[in-house]
């Protein structure tokens, strides 16, 4: 992989701040009339300003996680980061994969950490044709986060995180207090859409993960190789659990891997290079995406991603774990291995303490399977294969 492009920060040589050695005052989020997430981040920009002029804070401290912030302010943790993404695109901070959130100066550029185009800009970028070819009006409702969710075709996650985007360029505001489906108003038509010819593709950060993933497994695996773990992966391409499993999902879809439950893991079943298609007997052996085929820690993640995209927003709490028990008629321990799941891949959080549970920090994207590997007897994979061949 070529890391050349990029800078990495050493995290050894960082400093990390925590909530105490920073002496915060509480903001009063009470009393506000705007999005308790722009309140938040409006008071982490006086913060950074006022720590960088008294030398309290200086450019690349790394500032506390965001979960802490949360226990701090008494806020949600999807408020945080919504809070955390608004003073990044003001320049006031830079996230970085597995190593936090750094201080900017936010008067001067940055050089460019790992972060290309995102979901997030492409939405906002077609929301944006959307208000200027179907004419919309200055001071007119928008439509839901849901119904551009299927006009633009993100998901809906990606497309709040959009407008909240826009609505940091003036081009959109909140209509009431805090947002809602159909809480925000176009504000002005003054603005430009960037255009790509059909032959540009816009490159997101999973693209590239894409790339980077092809070029591990062209250089040190083989087919019928296992790859090494998210965690593994992550850490290896200097990318988020969640990037990782995305792009491992992608490059599934492309017949490269084939990912299997339990101690099988995910397999290299084509070299990346390899135009060819050659569906092995052993990956053909699939069954209808029935409920009756589902392990029942998977049946419960498809059950609680529903249950999400349904009923729950970003930094909302979910039902305890003897809660869902009692309602799915399951173990607590399928539960709690379900949720464990869902926090690998990145949707859940986890929170000790008085105010602590199960948060959603993204909104998964249900998918309707149509298949599902099973495992069998390689005997059986092999004179099933035959039988196809023969008949």
């Amino acid at each position: 992989m070529n890391k050349d492009n990029y800078m990495f920060p050493k995290k050894s040589e960082l400093k990390h701040l925590t909530i105490s050695e920073m002496n915060l005052s509480v903001p009063d989020l009470k009393n506000i009339f705007e999005a308790k997430s722009v309140a938040v981040g409006k008071w982490l920009m006086n913060v950074i300003e006022k720590g960088l002029e008294k030398g309290n804070l200086k450019v690349n401290d790394v500032l506390p996680s965001k979960p802490e912030f949360a226990y701090y302010l008494g806020v949600s943790i999807g408020t945080m980061q919504n809070a955390f993404r608004y003073i990044e695109d003001l320049g006031y901070v830079e996230s970085k994969q597995c190593i936090g959130t750094l201080v900017r100066d936010y008067k001067k550029p940055v050089v460019t950490l790992r972060k290309l185009t995102s979901k997030r800009d492409i939405a906002a970028n077609a929301i944006k044709r959307y208000i200027l070819s179907n004419g919309l009006k200055v001071g007119k409702n928008m439509p839901s986060s849901r119904t551009l969710s299927v006009i633009t075709g993100f998901t809906a996650n990606t497309v709040r995180l959009a407008m909240e985007n826009l609505a940091i360029q003036g081009i959109l505001e909140h209509k009431y207090k805090n947002s809602s489906e159909y809480g925000w108003i176009l504000k002005t038509t003054d603005f430009e859409i960037e255009e790509k010819s059909e032959s540009t593709k816009v490159t997101t950060l999973v693209d590239m993960v894409v790339k980077d993933l092809e070029n591990y497994i062209s250089s040190n695996l083989n087919v019928g190789d296992r790859l090494p773990s998210h965690m593994v992966l992550a850490k290896e391409l200097k990318a988020s659990i969640k990037t990782v499993h995305d792009a491992l999902n992608i490059l599934a879809e492309n017949g490269v891997l084939l990912s299997k439950r339990g101690r099988y893991g995910t397999t290299v079943i084509k070299m990346p290079n390899d135009k060819t298609i050659d569906l092995k007997p052993e990956t053909s052996i699939f069954a209808p995406a029935s409920d009756t085929a589902f392990y029942h820690y998977e049946k419960t993640q498809n059950y609680i991603k529903k249950l999400i995209v349904g009923n729950y927003q970003i930094g909302d709490k979910l039902p305890s774990i003897s809660s869902l028990s009692k309602e799915l008629d399951l173990s607590e321990n399928t539960i709690r291995k379900a949720l464990h799941n869902l926090a690998d891949e990145g949707y859940l959080v986890f929170s000790r303490g008085r105010y602590g549970g199960t948060f959603i920090i993204d909104m998964p994207e249900v998918e309707n399977h149509s298949f599902k590997w099973l495992a069998v007897n390689p005997q059986y994979a092999h004179e099933y294969g035959r039988d196809i061949v023969e008949n």
